[in-house]
């Protein structure tokens, strides 16, 4: 479970946020968002509106076309959402992603597969001593800096709407 560090509200009135998570994080709650796989970006938007926007984010090892099968390498595409956080993860913090969907499930079932799961937004490997690894190398995932998802864990609340775009 995702567990925000609260700041006082005296803290909140004090630099003009809107709320205790706006203090964690820099940002504004985030409610969609919007993952472009052949641009490698990630727009966040608060109340319809883009708010923010991370570039260079690296997929799975295999990164075109829609994740259907477990070890495809893929990253999903389609709606999803933001449904739970791991603090304690392989990687520097990670956001799970609700994939499969059901559709997700009975094509890969159709094929007498597995349509995978536990597929994330994370950090870098811990142990990783600075920066990132290069390019794409994770088995579906869709990673960022460590910086990055430490902002997307201090904005992103469970439920939020993710989109991921071929």
């Amino acid at each position: 479970m995702k567990i925000l560090r609260l700041a006082p509200l005296a803290l909140c009135l004090a630099v003009g946020a809107a709320s205790a998570e706006e203090v964690v994080s820099g940002l504004p709650p985030i409610d969609r968002i919007l993952v472009d796989k052949s641009d490698r970006s990630m727009e966040l938007f608060s109340e319809g509106q883009p708010v923010h926007r991370i570039d260079g984010i690296q997929l799975g090892d295999a990164p075109e076309g829609h994740k259907q099968f477990e070890g495809d390498e893929r990253t999903p595409e389609g709606r999803y959402v933001i449904d739970w956080g791991n603090e304690a993860s392989s990687y520097h913090l990670s956001l799970h992603i609700s994939y499969p969907n059901a559709a997700d499930e009975a094509f890969a079932a159709s094929q007498g597969r597995s349509a995978g799961g536990m597929i994330m937004i994370h950090g870098q490997p811990n142990g990783l001593a600075v920066g990132r690894i290069p390019g794409d190398w994770t088995d579906g995932c869709i990673a960022v800096s460590n910086d990055e998802i430490e902002l997307l864990w201090g904005s992103v609340p469970n439920g939020t709407e993710i989109e991921i775009l071929p």
